[in-house]
């Protein structure tokens, strides 16, 4: 990212009865550069909005506790494939649409096993679709594993 200014989008959602996640996220705050500015998406605009609304150069971090807190608003856990794909849907046209600087942090969990349970399942092949149709839409796709970047595109 720029030494300048950078805007900073947290999708986490906090539990304050997870006192082990809470304290990640403090952890996490206390490393950003006091200079970025943070929005924190889970308590104020949706994430696309964020994001439709233009800025600084700005990093999302991360879009597999945005798509999780999507999940548990609509409840789809147990609801049929496709019920967040509207949320899906207004996110890609977003990052497609963003003037500036972007950068997206994203787990790939398809490269294992699939998972032995339905929210496993249900989490592996939304953020893979995800991730491959926010992949169309980027100029640029990096793959860090083990400390190191491979460029997919």
């Amino acid at each position: 990212m720029p030494d300048g200014e950078v805007r900073y989008v947290a999708t986490a959602r906090v539990d304050p009865a997870d006192t082990d996640f809470t304290a990640r996220i403090a952890e996490h705050r206390d490393r950003r550069p006091a200079h970025w500015t943070t929005v924190e998406s889970a308590v104020g605009p949706t994430l696309a909005g964020v994001l439709r609304a233009g800025g600084p150069p700005t990093l999302v971090d991360d879009l597999g506790t945005w798509l999780t807190a999507e999940l548990d608003a609509a409840d789809a856990w147990n609801r049929p494939r496709g019920t967040i794909g509207p949320r899906c849907d207004d996110l890609v046209d977003a990052v497609a649409g963003y003037p500036g600087t972007l950068v997206l942090v994203s787990p790939e969990v398809g490269l294992g096993v699939i998972p032995e349970t339905r929210s496993g399942r249900l989490f592996r092949d939304e953020i893979g679709s995800l991730n491959g149709r926010l992949a169309q839409v980027c100029d640029d796709v990096v793959l860090a594993v083990a400390g190191l970047t491979v460029r997919l595109k």
